[in-house]
């Protein structure tokens, strides 16, 4: 019995480990981008337009891998899939080292999102086959994890790209090169784990079309969409509403949005426990409410209450693991087929909800008056309102399936 149980511990943390190393390095590949763009603009000589497009390549790449990573899950397993992923991300590494052509460099530059695309899914579905108990801390837990590496990882890129070898700087394509090879650590962990699930038939896996038919599962979607649209949005558009709004400099600016994905971390590591207590869906209208309250009290209060913007982080940071946990929990057999179509019908969501952003501004400021300070101030105000007013209608879509499920007498 000992044996036994030294034995499961052991795959235990290894599974564990394959899941916490790979959200770091996860969270270092798509944060580490920031300090190198401006260099990557000045090699290739790239216009705003060229390098528009090569940072649409992050969605596109993103998207795809959504549409294929679940079916190949099928196939192949979770564990060469989550193999695959961290492969591709390494070999981009490479590629983007010996890249001296913008073509070349563009295409390892989609194959790494290609990759972390993959890698989203993968964990998401590997969490969701290992974590059976306490689900919402465990899912809070690790990506919490990939909220500190994206935390750090804009420091790390920048020390990294000073290093000098052999008299040679790294710069950033040395800096990709290492950073994206440290996919080759989990790779090796993962090889000599196993994981659970893909010994599932496939008749007994809940299909597709079931799934389609389910209103709790579409009612999640809008929920973790509304939810991420409203997280996703802050890292674009706070710094410029403070600078614009209030005339802080940069580096305050950027102080504010520090602490926000501070707050963001924090409350992923230690609140988790918390939405296994109180449940799944009452939790994400209880934290997208707190989110879009602060939100929309930072701009009515104006600058004094700054703060608040990072504090809807605490808010906000909850959505998307207790939507994963949600998951793993109602479709235990189908958990790869729903995560993948519920965060691809997100990304879709995504996408749009920042054009709107934009919009919002656009047109307010021209109702105002375009060449006012009141108008961009009102312009400004009312796009980062449309950014709470997500995070509101993530709580009320909570609510609504709250209802429905209390109703059917499912409460998870």
């Amino acid at each position: 019995m000992e044996k036994s149980t030294g034995k499961i511990n052991k795959v235990y943390a290894m599974q564990l480990a394959t899941i916490f190393i790979g959200f770091i390095i996860f969270g270092f590949s798509e944060n580490i981008k920031g300090p190198a763009i401006p260099r990557i603009q000045f090699d290739f000589m790239l216009n705003e337009s060229q390098l528009g497009t090569l940072l649409s390549l992050n969605a596109l790449g993103y998207l795809i891998a959504c549409s294929f990573t679940a079916y190949l899950t099928r196939i192949w397993g979770i564990k060469w899939v989550t193999v695959v992923a961290f492969a591709s991300m390494a070999g981009s590494g490479i590629l983007i080292f010996y890249s001296h052509y913008y073509t070349m460099f563009s295409a390892s530059y989609f194959l790494m999102y290609i990759g972390n695309g993959m890698l989203e899914i993968g964990l998401a579905i590997l969490s969701a086959r290992i974590f059976v108990r306490n689900t919402g801390t465990m899912m809070n837990m690790t990506h919490g994890f990939y909220g500190l590496s994206s935390t750090v990882a804009p420091l790390i890129a920048t020390g990294l790209m000073k290093v000098t070898i052999g008299g040679h700087t790294l710069d950033w394509r040395g800096m990709y090169l290492i950073m994206l090879l440290m996919s080759i650590i989990p790779i090796i962990i993962a090889l000599f784990s196993t994981f659970p699930g893909d010994d599932i038939s496939h008749e007994d896996r809940v299909p597709l079309k079931a799934l389609l038919k389910d209103k709790v599962l579409w009612l999640m979607v809008c929920v973790l969409t509304f939810g991420v649209v409203s997280e996703l949005a802050v890292g674009g558009w706070l710094v410029n509403f403070l600078e614009k709004a209030y005339d802080w400099d940069t580096v305050r600016a950027s102080g504010m949005l520090s602490i926000f994905f501070l707050c963001f971390a924090l409350a992923r590591l230690f609140l988790g426990p918390l939405t296994d207590k109180i449940g799944f869906v009452l939790s994400l209208i209880m934290f997208s409410g707190f989110s879009a309250i602060c939100t929309f009290a930072a701009i009515a209060g104006g600058e004094q209450v700054a703060f608040l913007f990072a504090a809807s982080g605490i808010g906000i940071a909850m959505i998307y693991p207790t939507v994963m946990a949600f998951i793993a929990k109602r479709y235990s057999k189908g958990s790869d087929t729903a995560i993948t179509f519920t965060v691809t019908l997100m990304g879709l969501g995504s996408v749009i909800g920042n054009y709107l952003i934009g919009g919002v501004i656009e047109v307010v400021k021209h109702i105002v008056g375009e060449e006012t300070e009141t108008g961009l101030l009102r312009g400004l105000q009312a796009g980062y309102g449309f950014i709470g007013l997500c995070a509101a209608l993530c709580a009320i879509t909570g609510l609504i399936l709250y209802i429905l499920l209390s109703k059917r007498k499912e409460i998870i």
